[in-house]
């Protein structure tokens, strides 16, 4: 049996992020209308939420983090189908 190990840390290194108020954020939604994920440019952060659970937390991405999870997004590294 492989020997696992378990960390709190991501692997790749990342840009510590700041605790940023998210109370005056310009919220976006798809222009579909779909309303599940909405995203907010904040002090050079992206900042992605739930559109139906707005008050709920928020995952906070770097820029070249954005970058990643778009360009992934695209390519379907995420399609769970």
């Amino acid at each position: 049996m492989a020997d696992t190990t378990t960390t709190a840390q991501p692997l790749t290194g990342s840009a510590e992020k700041p605790d940023l108020d998210l109370s005056g954020a310009q919220w976006q939604s798809s222009s579909q209308g779909v309303g599940d994920v909405e995203i907010a440019f904040v002090e050079g952060f992206i900042a992605m939420r739930h559109g139906r659970r707005p008050e709920g937390p928020a995952l906070i991405f770097t820029p070249a983090e954005w970058r990643a999870f778009v360009l992934g997004a695209r390519e379907g590294e995420f399609d769970l189908t």
